[in-house]
């Protein structure tokens, strides 16, 4: 006759389930550390984000390493949406390069263009400090790459570092001045003025190709229509009309500025 010892049975059956969650546990691990890898690998081929954008250069060194922990890099397609308006923030967003589109829906579901941000730009950071939804939508208009920072990181170390949090209310005062301006600009000046500070805005964001008078951003008509609170065929014919002036010379999207002061003065007198 046998007899079983039930203390050795039960201990071998610990032993094999604690054997079990130790396998599984490693089968989890393994993936997020090499997810972790393949994302330092991807980080490794673009700039540092505080190399991209002066503020995050306040950050001290420890932070800078949570920081870049707490990140990722996204790569977005011409026309895709980045976050869309009402949707909660879960990230701020730095540019690497490329060229977004802040834009809000407004009455008749017209569209309104609000800022272009490039290189360098943080967007995002409003709603995730405010704790409100997103108020605007975010679009690629070409192949476009981002920095996606955690919200919960990037309030800790706003939390922390006096530096970092002065330097991100003067990006929000700067985002504010901006607004204003333009918000007085596109119900005051005519279609004129309107859409010829549109092109100077344009000129000054993204600069001029190497021959100095082509816009270094080809836009269609329809975005320069948006950015500038009117029609697209009130945004066609007003160009023509600079065309025909001698201001401007349209080669399909792209613009050149042949007399960039008369250009300014439309733009002030509105």
């Amino acid at each position: 006759m046998f007899y079983f010892d039930c203390k050795s049975t039960k201990n071998i059956r610990n032993k094999h389930n604690k054997c079990l969650f130790f396998c599984k546990f490693q089968q989890k691990i393994v993936p997020l550390q090499q997810k972790s890898l393949d994302m330092r690998k991807i980080h490794d081929d673009y700039d540092k984000i505080w190399e991209i954008s002066p503020v995050w250069d306040l950050l001290s060194p420890d932070q800078k390493d949570y920081i870049e922990e707490c990140s990722e890099i996204k790569k977005y397609r011409k026309n895709e949406i980045i976050h869309q308006e009402g949707d909660e923030p879960s990230y701020v967003m730095v540019v690497v390069s490329g060229t977004v589109r802040l834009s809000k829906e407004g009455v008749g579901q017209r569209v309104q263009i609000i800022r272009l941000l490039n290189r360098h730009d943080s967007f995002g950071y409003r709603s995730v400090v405010a704790g409100d939804q997103h108020s605007s939508c975010a679009t690629a208009i070409e192949p476009t790459v981002v920095y996606r920072i955690e919200r919960d990181a990037f309030l800790e170390v706003i939390r922390e570092n006096n530096s970092f949090c002065y330097g991100v209310l003067e990006l929000m005062s700067k985002d504010l001045a901006i607004s204003e301006s333009r918000t007085v600009n596109l119900t005051q000046k005519h279609i004129r003025g309107r859409l010829a500070e549109t092109l100077i805005t344009l000129k000054h964001t993204y600069g001029l190709d190497e021959d100095g008078v082509t816009i270094a951003m080809y836009m269609a008509r329809e975005d320069l229509a948006n950015m500038s609170n009117m029609t697209t065929s009130n945004a066609i014919r007003t160009l023509s009309q600079f065309a025909s002036e001698g201001i401007i010379s349209l080669d399909g999207r792209k613009i050149k500025l042949l007399d960039e002061q008369e250009l300014t003065r439309i733009s002030r007198l509105g």
